[in-house]
């Protein structure tokens, strides 16, 4: 399995028109959770974050948010935003564009969001610029840093190490509440938390102002 943990620069300039991290100058990370709501696994991620007061962004499936429409709304009750993830978490590159705007906006009618997260990160440039514009208007929002808890063949330990080593001040971080990812997400996450809250970091969802600031160091 091939990936990038952390987002190579040639790859940010060629997408240039995507978000893959926040320019800031203080001492804040953007975490992010792919695939759900999950009815235990999300609930552990919030417990988490609220230790640590942190405020994080999480791109979820419309289908799971229909399956679980209470831990969505707590999503969003206790200060974090959510994405769009499509509805049933398909890949770009090998779903017709027809396809995929449609299960976009099935998924819209349940997330209520500017922010869009291709699943896999595979999108087209069709698929992209068509998300971009209207009626959709979508900010496209990559990431910096992968923890790689998805891949099976890791430990906890190197999952936050992954992030440890790689994520710098405005860095979007990844991680997935997902029973694929839970057996590294649950130690991997508090020691990424742990690690950062001790060297003076903040943890901040995605929000409008941080968009502002993004476009405003592409122009």
């Amino acid at each position: 399995m091939f990936y990038f943990v952390k987002t190579p620069w040639w790859l940010k300039k060629w997408f240039s028109r995507l978000v893959w991290d926040i320019p800031v100058k203080e001492k804040v990370l953007y975490l992010s959770f792919d695939d759900g709501p999950h009815l235990e696994i999300t609930p552990f991620v919030l417990e988490e974050l609220k230790k640590y007061g942190a405020k994080a962004s999480f791109f979820c499936i419309g289908k799971n948010v229909v399956a679980y429409p209470q831990i969505y709304r707590r999503i969003l009750s206790e200060g974090h935003r959510v994405g769009n993830h499509t509805h049933n978490h398909l890949n770009g590159w090998k779903t017709p564009d027809k396809e995929y705007f449609e299960n976009v906006r099935e998924a819209a009618l349940y997330i209520d969001s500017d922010l869009f997260r291709p699943p896999y990160g595979r999108i087209s440039a069709f698929q992209s610029a068509f998300l971009r514009g209207a009626p959709f208007h979508y900010n496209i929002i990559m990431w910096d840093v992968l923890s790689a808890d998805f891949d099976r063949e890791l430990t906890p330990e190197k999952c936050a190490r992954h992030v440890i080593r790689h994520a710098r001040p405005g860095s979007i971080v990844v991680f997935h509440d997902s029973e694929k990812a839970y057996d590294r997400l649950r130690g991997a996450l508090p020691e990424v938390l742990k690690h950062f809250a001790g060297l003076g970091y903040r943890f901040e969802a995605i929000g409008v102002s941080e968009l502002a600031l993004r476009e405003r160091a592409a122009r």
